[in-house]
């Protein structure tokens, strides 16, 4: 493992030390999943609950508990509704899986898994500028195998050129830290080209519910607990720089509609084998996920 350069050292000792533990230990909640599964990304509850939502002057709609691109009762007045509850493939049987494979601490009202080896750490570890540049360098070997496969698979049509592909803006950021900050780049790394390979495996076998399921943890991942993330490593390592790999074109929630909105379009014509088979292969999809993401958190996994 390579050792942090004098020059990373010297930032991080700038940082107090109770900040630096807050800020991994706040990585530690956001490492513990793929997508954090809505414990604290805000996606719907369980099937069958309702929610309740903030309703603002202006006739916008929060739903209580946060998501990404805001938070609900931030001085803004308004009143409570009851919001229908989830209905769609997505929200309920993939979310319902995803949440029983978290630990009370990462989902404490849904949670079911044993703690995990990060949790137990007697303190959190702080990632170094080469430990972000080897998950970015792995997270592109994964994001290319996707649009490789998207690009190849005629069953994947509806998800080519969505606005949520990554590599490029991948490559810009592994690029920069290697400028900003002397770093050399990394190859990839296990952890990035087992699961591109488990991946291009599924992909071959044609089993497309199981690579839907891959697809939309890891795509959406992103766009949630990956974005909390991308602050922690902004504030701790790069002068709070935000990369590209946290920046997309458009309107990101329009965008993640219209995404899930032809998953579920698919999901819709598989039969109760074909969702089975997608249900099953969250755990797979978190390992993966997870592998990653153990880069940030001293080589251990958040699973």
């Amino acid at each position: 493992k390579l050792s942090p350069p004098a020059s990373n050292l010297r930032s991080l000792s700038r940082i107090p030390k109770t900040m630096r533990q807050f800020n991994a230990a706040a990585l530690v909640l956001c490492l513990a999943s793929p997508g954090l599964a809505g414990a604290f990304c805000g996606q719907p509850p369980a099937a069958g609950t309702k929610r309740r939502a903030f309703v603002r002057p202006n006739g916008a709609c929060t739903a209580l508990g946060g998501h990404p691109g805001g938070h609900p009762g931030g001085g803004h007045p308004g009143s409570a509704v009851e919001m229908p509850p989830a209905t769609g493939f997505i929200d309920t049987e993939l979310r319902g899986a995803a949440m029983r494979l978290h630990t009370r601490k990462q989902a404490p009202k849904e949670g079911e898994a044993a703690p995990t080896e990060a949790e137990k750490a007697p303190e959190p570890y702080v990632p170094t500028r080469e430990d972000y540049l080897a998950f970015l360098v792995d997270s592109l070997c994964v994001y290319r195998e996707f649009e490789d496969i998207v690009q190849q698979l005629p069953a994947m049509e509806p998800f080519r050129d969505t606005g949520l592909e990554r590599s490029q803006a991948l490559e810009n950021d592994i690029e920069f830290m290697c400028k900003e900050y002397g770093l050399e780049r990394p190859e990839f790394g296990a952890p990035g080209r087992e699961y591109a390979e488990e991946i291009r495996q599924i992909a071959m076998a044609g089993t497309i519910p199981e690579l839907m399921c891959h697809y939309y943890n890891f795509y959406f991942a992103h766009t949630a607990g990956g974005r909390m993330i991308g602050k922690q490593m902004s504030a701790l390592l790069l002068d709070k720089k935000t990369l590209d790999f946290y920046k997309w074109e458009g309107d990101l929630n329009e965008t993640k509609g219209k995404v899930k909105g032809d998953i579920e379009d698919m999901a819709a014509a598989w039969t109760r084998e074909e969702k089975d088979q997608c249900v099953d292969a969250t755990a797979g999809a978190f390992k993966g996920g997870g592998a990653l993401n153990s880069y940030l958190s001293g080589g251990l996994s958040p699973h």
